[in-house]
């Protein structure tokens, strides 16, 4: 017999696998992690006392009838009824005003972050002499409060008060999101950039075919933002719009709680009507919330990047 068989032969086994909890052992480890301390559930109970109930109080009142509110404007309705929301969209006029809501927000939002990605990716580069400097100076303007008066000066030598374009010139050129834009984009590697490079893209096709689609959470982020910001403004459409045709659902709403001060049930429907679509943004954009602003503050209180060799001896 040789030594090869003389050896015994010896059994390989597999680790035993982990066993798996019972559904009863699951069910426990989940209540146990729901489960809240005192401050926790105090600190619940503040922020919903807070936030929540005045929302929900406007939208029980939007559904109840005018009697029914005279009678207890506090309580529940007696009888639920959609007519406060047909009768405020007809006397408010808003369709014309979610119209042109939805342009006074999208317009300058598409725009806006078009204009942050292409200054904030040099800057982030580290393509210009004095970039620390020149982007400190950004978010330093970005806290200033904005002159009205002067704005509205500018917009009345320049042909662009009480017009729609006009409007849109003076929202469109905000720089809101920029200096978040350059902490994102120190995240995206430079490897990308030195590829395109030697394949011959160009800056405006690498910017949209690259560098944006690496951008999504963070132009959700600050485009769902600016999305609120525009949708609720009221100041500057008080300014800058006259014309009723032209003003914005809030414009619109400001008005209509002038016209109808004693009928409460109306003003809530109207409330209501004007905050849907801000909820539906919300609801459809959370995740990318989330994932754009963890993804910008991992790399935001980081320096600008510096420049390659070969772009600083080109510039000098």
């Amino acid at each position: 017999m040789s030594l090869q068989t003389a050896r015994p032969q010896r059994r390989r086994t597999d680790p035993p696998a982990p066993a798996k909890p019972a559904p009863s052992d699951r069910r426990r480890l989940v209540l146990r992690g729901l489960q809240l301390t005192g401050t926790q559930l105090f600190c619940f109970v503040v922020s919903a006392g807070l936030f929540a109930l005045p929302l929900v109080y406007l939208l029980l009142q939007a559904f109840k009838p005018y009697q029914s509110f005279l009678k207890d404007p506090t309580g529940m309705p007696d009888t639920w009824t959609l007519s406060n929301f047909s009768d405020a969209w007809t006397q408010g006029n808003f369709g014309t005003e979610m119209v042109n809501s939805l342009i006074y927000a999208v317009v300058p939002d598409v725009i806006t972050l078009i204009l942050g990605v292409f200054l904030a990716f040099p800057i982030s580069r580290g393509w210009f002499r004095r970039s620390n400097a020149l982007y400190g100076f950004f978010v330093f303007s970005g806290f200033l409060p904005g002159g009205l008066i002067p704005l509205f000066v500018e917009a009345k030598a320049l042909g662009l008060y009480d017009s729609r374009l006009g409007f849109l010139v003076l929202t469109s050129l905000a720089g809101a999101g920029f200096f978040f834009f350059v902490g994102y984009i120190k995240s995206i590697p430079r490897e990308l950039d030195e590829a395109a490079a030697l394949d011959g893209c160009g800056y405006v096709r690498f910017i949209f075919q690259i560098v944006i689609p690496q951008m999504k959470p963070a132009l959700a982020t600050f485009g769902v933002f600016g999305f609120v910001a525009s949708w609720n403004n009221l100041i500057l459409p008080l300014i800058m719009l006259n014309d009723p045709r032209l003003w914005p659902v809030t414009r619109g709403l400001y008005g209509f709680f002038g016209e109808h001060t004693s009928q409460w049930p109306l003003i809530a429907a109207a409330t209501v009507i004007v905050a849907a679509p801000i909820l539906v943004v919300f609801a459809l954009l959370q995740r990318h919330l989330v994932e754009g602003v963890a993804g910008g503050a991992a790399t935001g209180s980081a320096g600008v990047g510096t420049a390659p060799t070969a772009a600083v001896a080109a510039e000098e």
